[in-house]
């Protein structure tokens, strides 16, 4: 399939394995939540009767104190004791096989390229760390809100946007589905549209 080259007359010709393929929903919601889920920290912990620091020893013996039993200080029931159902740190990253998710981001690209979400460009031709530059440059290319894909990091375009908001500027390398999702146009240059289609055949 050939994808047009925004304001030019020009195509590039790309591969249909990668680029146009079937949208699965299903499979696009499980490569969101897999990746978000992976983002969970999931550290939160509290400490439990035997995390909690003393209660060695039997407070008073069993009979005969007219008190209730006790076998220790850090009971639940008592102030400074361990906590009930302590929470634990978790793991909440939920496993997606490298075939589905390569099959994921076909899914996702190509849905970009149909809704007409993807601008192709040849170069983004910002050279210098200035929010104007950049700024002329995404009123040229009439957009508000986008991801920026480029292949390597370029500071002075990174350092150009970082100040716009609703744009985020991102390797092509470390691309995930949420930002691909997230932002209502995504912009790539030639060079990141052939490395994406190497990573998706």
């Amino acid at each position: 399939m050939d994808i047009a080259i925004h304001n030019t007359k020009k195509k590039v010709s790309v591969s249909d394995d990668a680029f146009d393929a079937s949208f699965n929903e299903t499979l696009i919601h499980q490569l969101v939540t897999s990746y978000m889920s992976g983002a969970r920290a999931g550290t939160r912990a509290h400490k439990n009767r035997a995390a909690a620091s003393g209660g060695g020893a039997k407070p008073w013996r069993q009979k005969g104190t007219g008190r209730a039993r006790a076998g220790t200080i850090r009971s639940p029931l008592w102030r400074s004791g361990g906590v009930t159902f302590a929470a634990s740190p978790q793991d909440h990253s939920k496993k997606l096989n490298r075939k589905m998710y390569r099959v994921g981001m076909r899914s996702l690209v190509s849905e970009l390229i149909r809704r007409e979400r993807l601008i192709l460009i040849e170069t983004l031709g910002v050279t210098e760390a200035k929010t104007k530059v950049m700024q002329t440059r995404l009123n040229e290319l009439g957009v508000k809100d986008a991801l920026i894909l480029t292949d390597g990091l370029d500071s002075a375009v990174y350092l150009a946007a970082r100040n716009i908001p609703n744009i985020q500027v991102m390797d092509i390398d470390i691309v995930d589905p949420v930002s691909l999702v997230k932002q209502d146009v995504v912009v790539i240059d030639q060079a990141a549209l052939r490395k994406l289609e190497e990573r998706l055949s």
